[in-house]
């Protein structure tokens, strides 16, 4: 049977990063890409994907930090998506609660996608209370050239469909196991299963009924559950479905559990 790959999990701020990952493994989840939120940081998920076997980052500027965008961190983030354990550019997008003016974010942006087409890096986005203008911008900067995830998605029917249109798979996490969830519940079924991939966004977003408390990759497998519920699948074809959509969309290879073991992963 394939198993789970969280494709948005915040390790870098989890206290052992390691037994995380151990623990995770245990319970079926084998890949973790770890997505960047300041600048300062993302030395270290660089550091995590070369020390720990499954582990790939996404350096980017998280729209709340646009403030801190400078010419030099531009050229930081240019090297790193050269790394081999960088298959993206993330976490970045639009958020209309953040302190930083939603003009800078947008412009901020913009570099980045120009960025990850030039790389050829899927962009993992994100998306709150302005779900319609970042599509127009994905749209205006042909995103479709490398297309990505909308992390934690919680728009519309119709835009979810319009993102998938530019290659955007949409990012499947804790909420959806929430009862008062009706309209993602809704959504999560009309949605074609090629685009749907799994994520935790730990140490955020724990899924019912662990709500309240810390978030954790080991927690990917109740969503998982919660969505084979909603489509009606078997557990096993929901991991190969959104295991190879994940693998489809981030570009990564495929290589067994035994490959890990032994440290031969590519």
């Amino acid at each position: 049977m394939p198993r789970l790959i969280d494709t948005h999990v915040h390790l870098d701020v989890l206290e052992n990063p390691q037994d995380e990952i151990a623990t995770a493994r245990n319970c079926g989840v084998e890949r973790f890409v770890v997505p960047g939120v300041t600048s300062d940081g993302w030395h270290r998920l660089r550091e995590l994907s070369e020390k720990l076997a499954g582990v790939y980052f996404a350096p980017g500027l998280h729209p709340q930090h646009a403030q801190s965008w400078r010419p030099g961190v531009a050229v930081e983030l240019e090297r790193l998506i050269q790394h081999p354990r960088a298959v993206a550019i993330g976490e970045v997008g639009l958020d209309r609660k953040a302190e930083a003016p939603l003009m800078l974010q947008e412009q901020v942006f913009v570099q980045m996608i120009a960025m990850a087409c030039a790389a050829g890096k899927p962009l993992l986005i994100h998306q709150r209370g302005s779900v319609g203008r970042l599509l127009e911008l994905l749209r205006r900067e042909r995103a479709d050239r490398v297309g990505g995830i909308l992390h934690a998605f919680s728009g519309s029917l119709e835009s979810a469909r319009e993102a998938i249109a530019l290659g955007f798979a949409i990012g499947i996490g804790g909420v959806i196991t929430y009862p008062e969830a009706k309209r993602l519940s809704t959504l999560v079924r009309e949605l074609p299963a090629d685009w749907l991939v799994l994520e935790t966004d730990a140490p955020d977003i724990s899924p019912y009924p662990l709500r309240g408390r810390d978030n954790r990759p080991s927690h990917l497998p109740i969503i998982a559950a919660r969505l084979a519920e909603l489509r009606g699948w078997s557990l096993e074809q929901t991991v190969r479905l959104t295991t190879g959509n994940s693998c489809r969309v981030l570009r990564l290879p495929a290589w067994s559990r035994c490959d890990i073991m032994k440290g031969q992963e590519p």
